[in-house]
């Protein structure tokens, strides 16, 4: 049969021809794209797809719901590994009034020292999904999301689905690693909500939430089946570079073979790039796909490669959003809800109003000043027109995400309403709420005492930059926080809930309501694989007020080990050593120090802290940087005035050749840098013994590295 021409087919030999095909091509696909073992050539494997095509076209009816014409790659078949970016994914600083992108090239020139020429490149920002495509050899070997910026999902066969992603390069570096975003059309978008409307199936509320959704499928087949696209707009790991600059790299991904946007332009400054904006802003509603701004980069690579990368976005490239959308309506209430730091923190809650596409019913009111009418200063802002229950207020979507409320009109409020009067105590445990001066919010005092306050920390504690555990975020929290018989109310019980589960009995886990033998023993596997974390996101985890993402990255690289760390901050008073040392570090001020030790010196707070230390295995932080450099391992200091480059300049090159970077002098200080200007740190520096460098020497000792 296998030979019998297609004309010549009855309508039971092409039905079990199909049946065939479809059985031959599914082992060729898993051979090719999922072991990496190709069993037939590619001319075998068009023909046989040209045959099915064929025989399909003959007889319509015949179509198999498995069919090949509908299904490029292999299904996933266990979920989504995880994938390691070799090159971080990051995120992109956003701006929001035309006078930040003069602000962000003025930053650039000032980080580069230069007042030349400097051109940019603008490109719509596609509202979409970030996807990473590695390319080997010309063949595409992997793809993966962007998850956390560090490691996202492997979704290789469903991106080899999409039809504008390539599956063969010619011409192209051995290693190119291809970034861009998966999107979908608003003519996609409709007709693919009208056939899952009419098979009684999902619709989706947005195109990018259906293009995330389709991408994120674990059976290739269904996305497949859907209508996604790739805009490719950067790049990670590579070879060999692909051009000196931006514009000109984007043109050779498009000469590769993919679809890059038609409307990135070369600009010579801020002027040019907001007239740009404004092009694009107005051919908005017509290009057919969503964008939700435009992105600016520095279009020099050498000089890409100098500004580098602040800790989550780089400091070449920002997103321009587009103006929110707004939209009035009917303050219903004010509710007061209570964070993780105490901070009571008002949300509006609002007859439900349609801004931007999406269904608003609640919005932040920041806090009690901006309810009043006024800035943390007291002077008076929309006029000084306060919000009152009842009220019609106008509603915004800060950067099209968080729903806020921007004005109030007066003339439709009614006669008796009154002032909202903050509360002056906590509302979940009665304790008084204080405004310190100088603070814009007032924090709840009972500290641990409140529930609210534990559960928020126990959400940051599950977070996605924290200990990310899989199965357990803000819904189970809630739910273990106040569950009798498995009780969690501190980090440390998570540890011990399958322990704990072991001697319920009947009240087992695997025995509730939304959970299963096979969640419940998920869930415990993905607590035990979080046994073993980074310094950096345990510091974090913890919760402590003024130690975000950042300043847990600067302790743990500073202090490498968890017993070095928490030494430190136990001993750390201010006149001793161990303040010093933690004050030194570049980036580290009073007002987080004594957060941070204030933390550790209370004596609940310690031992909450201690039982879950009791409980891991903290892995050191090892700085990645270069080791074979001159001052891999040192801790240099720069003070004065630097005259071929700036103080940032200089702090980023030397943190990239594996040196630690203080901010004063002490006796483990190994360099000081000094320009013309430098004081008393080179006193400093004399009396310890210090070895101090001008700037031509510095630039001597790392030339090379």
């Amino acid at each position: 049969m296998a030979g019998t021409s297609v004309k010549q087919l009855t309508e039971d030999q092409a039905r079990a021809e199909l049946a065939r095909l479809a059985e031959a091509l599914a082992a060729a696909n898993r051979a090719y794209h999922t072991l990496d073992a190709p069993e037939i050539s590619d001319a075998e494997y068009d023909a046989l797809k040209q045959r099915n095509a064929a025989i399909e076209a003959r007889f319509p009816a015949l179509k198999r719901a498995d069919s090949p014409s509908d299904k490029v790659g292999a299904a996933v078949a266990d979920g989504f590994g995880k994938v390691a970016h070799s090159v971080r994914m990051l995120s992109l600083e956003n701006a929001f009034e035309d006078g930040d992108i003069g602000d962000f090239e003025d930053r650039v020139r000032k980080y580069l020292n230069s007042s030349g020429a400097l051109a940019f490149t603008a490109e719509p920002k596609i509202d979409g999904l970030s996807l990473s495509l590695r390319y080997e050899g010309g063949v595409l070997v992997q793809a993966a999301t962007r998850g956390d910026g560090e490691v996202g999902e492997n979704v290789t066969e469903n991106a080899r689905t999409i039809g504008d992603i390539p599956q063969r390069l010619t011409g192209a570096p051995d290693v190119l690693e291809v970034r861009g975003e998966v999107y979908m059309s608003h003519d996609d978008f409709a007709a693919l909500n009208a056939r899952q409307a009419a098979a009684g199936g999902k619709t989706f509320a947005n195109p990018r939430n259906a293009a995330a959704g389709s991408l994120r499928q674990l059976d290739a087949s269904i996305t497949a089946a859907r209508p996604l696209r790739f805009f490719a707009y950067s790049w990670g790991a590579l070879s060999e570079p692909l051009a000196a600059t931006q514009y000109e790299a984007i043109a050779r991904l498009a000469a590769l073979g993919f679809q890059t946007n038609p409307l990135t332009r070369l600009c010579d400054g801020p002027e040019e790039m907001l007239a740009h904006y404004r092009a694009i802003e107005a051919q908005r509603a017509t290009l057919g796909y969503d964008i939700d701004g435009v992105v600016y980069k520095v279009n020099d690579l050498g000089l890409q490669a100098r500004l580098g990368f602040r800790s989550a976005t780089p400091r070449w490239a920002i997103a321009h959003k587009f103006p929110a959308e707004l939209a009035w309506t009917t303050l219903l209430g004010i509710d007061i809800q209570v964070g993780r730091t105490g901070a009571l923190s008002p949300v509006a809650r609002l007859q439900p109003v349609t801004v931007g596409g999406v269904v608003v019913s609640n919005a932040t009111l920041h806090n009690e000043d901006y309810i009043a009418g006024r800035d943390a200063k007291g002077q008076e802002i929309r006029g000084g027109r306060d919000f009152r229950i009842g009220d019609w207020v106008q509603v915004y979507r800060a950067g099209d995400v968080i729903p806020k409320l921007a004005d109030v009109d007066l003339s439709r409020r009614d006669s008796g309403s009154q002032p909202y009067v903050f509360p002056h105590e906590c509302p979940e445990c009665g304790s008084p709420a204080l405004r310190e001066e100088g603070d814009a919010v007032r924090r709840c005092s009972g500290g641990l005492i409140c529930p609210a306050q534990a559960v928020e920390r126990l959400k940051h504690f599950v977070s996605r930059h924290a200990f990310d555990i899989e199965g357990l975020g803000a819904k189970q929290v809630e739910m273990f926080f106040r569950d009798a018989d498995l009780p969690v109310k501190t980090p440390a019980d998570i540890f011990t809930l399958a322990e704990r589960d072991a001697a319920n009995g009947l009240k087992r886990l695997k025995n509730r309501d939304g959970f299963g033998e096979t969640s419940a023993r998920k869930l415990f596997a993905a607590i035990e694989d979080r046994r073993r974390i980074g310094l950096d996101r345990l510091i974090f985890a913890l919760g402590i007020r003024h130690v975000g993402e950042v300043a847990a990255q600067l302790l743990a690289r500073h202090y490498s080990t968890w017993e070095t760390f928490e030494a430190a901050v136990t001993h750390a008073a201010p006149g001793n050593e161990p303040w010093a040392e933690l004050l030194a570090i570049d980036g580290v001020g009073k007002t987080l120090a004594e957060s941070l030790t204030a933390a550790f010196q209370n004596e609940a707070e310690r031992a909450a802290i201690d039982a879950l230390v009791a409980q891991l295995q903290v892995q050191p932080v090892v700085w990645k940087a270069a080791t074979d450099s001159p001052v891999a391992g040192k801790t240099v200091v720069f003070t004065g005035t630097l005259e071929k480059m700036t103080r940032a300049e200089a702090k980023a090159r030397a943190e990239a050749l594996g040196a630690k970077v203080a901010g004063s002098v002490s006796a483990k200080t190994d360099i000081l840098v000094a320009g013309p200007g430098a004081g008393s740190k080179l006193k400093e520096a004399a009396k310890h013994g210090v070895t101090t460098l001008d700037e031509d020497g510095w630039l001597a000792l790392i030339e090379g590295a």
